[in-house]
């Protein structure tokens, strides 16, 4: 109880003398400057938490409900699936009065952890994370120890206990790949994302599953991984079509992979969905508008949106107890990319 109420007194001065540093430096690091050396960095955020410092201020912020703030970072709204995805998140909180702090990582680890330590400043009252690929555990249980809710949405990440929502990913690999091999497609590629991913993993382990099911060998050449974006399935889809043994067909990690795979192959001079068959994966507006439509399997960001929004609302009124896992089963629609492969005829 003594130590308890030390900590509680902990003032800035307090961290900065602890660190070595002046008050103003240790101020600059709460509120996320660039201009302080990564080393000074870590010195005073390791004096705030041997203090306690940082628990107690943010910690009687939430006791207290004095946060109608959310922090919500993604990777980009230049991906479709994330602009929908922030609408059923909007379209949610609304409806409880919360503001929003938005937050764009790009993938990058240094990125998210700046917003992460920008949203404790702004003394949030949850967070929903769609974690970049291979994020550690460390900086998301410390916030989850202060008392702040986090939902992570469409990615997980290791040894964090906290609720989730997703796809069920690897169904939907699987019958994509399923899909393919039933128009009579033999070499199948599985085109972008990074294997770091949980739902590159996933995704991956049902191309797999359909593959042994049909008896078909998985030749790893056919394996490409890139960034998930339209550049990065321009990229793909060269490798694979100048290799010695092309594949008569594609499944994407995403749809905006498949639809860059498309654009390429257009410039290379072969028409998709007829010289080569190409499924996506998430549904995004766009999959209805390229020529041809695009045939994907529909991840229903709006709903994953929506289904974070009210799990983390739950949790900031204390209405949950352990962590839950919400999984969405996926949908294959079928449009006009996937053709039957050549010398193959309709059952």
């Amino acid at each position: 109880m003594k130590t308890s109420k030390k900590r509680s007194h902990v003032t800035l001065q307090d961290v900065a003398a602890h660190a070595g540093v002046s008050r103003a430096t240790a101020s600059l690091v709460l509120r996320g400057s660039p201009n302080i050396s990564e080393a000074t960095r870590q010195k005073v955020l390791a004096a705030m938490q041997q203090l306690g410092y940082v628990y107690d201020r943010i910690a009687a912020n939430l006791r207290s409900n004095a946060s109608s703030t959310v922090g919500l970072i993604i990777m980009e709204l230049a991906n479709p699936f994330y602009s929908e995805l922030l609408v059923g998140i909007h379209q949610e909180l609304d409806k409880f009065g919360y503001t929003v702090i938005l937050g764009t990582t790009f993938d990058s680890h240094a990125i998210q952890e700046r917003l992460l330590s920008t949203m404790l400043e702004h003394r949030v009252g949850g967070i929903i994370l769609s974690a970049v690929p291979g994020s550690s555990s460390e900086g998301v249980n410390q916030i989850i120890k202060l008392g702040i809710p986090v939902v992570l949405v469409g990615r997980k990440i290791a040894n964090v206990s906290c609720d989730y929502v997703g796809i069920d990913n690897v169904r939907g690999g699987q019958i994509a790949a399923e899909h393919l091999i039933r128009k009579g497609h033999r070499r199948i590629a599985f085109l972008g994302g990074f294997s770091q991913l949980s739902s590159w993993q996933e995704r991956k382990r049902g191309y797999d599953q359909a593959h042994y099911a049909a008896g078909l060998p998985i030749d790893n050449n056919l394996v490409v991984e890139t960034p998930a974006t339209r550049q990065g399935g321009i990229a793909a889809i060269q490798k694979v079509l100048t290799a010695p043994e092309p594949p008569t067909a594609a499944f994407c990690y995403n749809d905006m992979i498949a639809i860059g795979a498309m654009m390429q192959m257009k410039e290379m001079g072969f028409v998709p969905g007829r010289d080569m068959a190409i499924v996506g994966f998430d549904d995004i507006p766009e999959a209805t508008i390229f020529s041809p439509k695009l045939t994907t399997v529909s991840s229903f960001p709006r709903l994953m949106g929506i289904h974070a929004a009210r799990l983390l609302h739950a949790q900031i009124e204390g209405a949950a107890d352990e962590p839950q896992t919400i999984i969405l089963q996926p949908e294959l629609i079928v449009r006009e990319s996937c053709s039957y492969a050549k010398n193959q005829t309709r059952a």
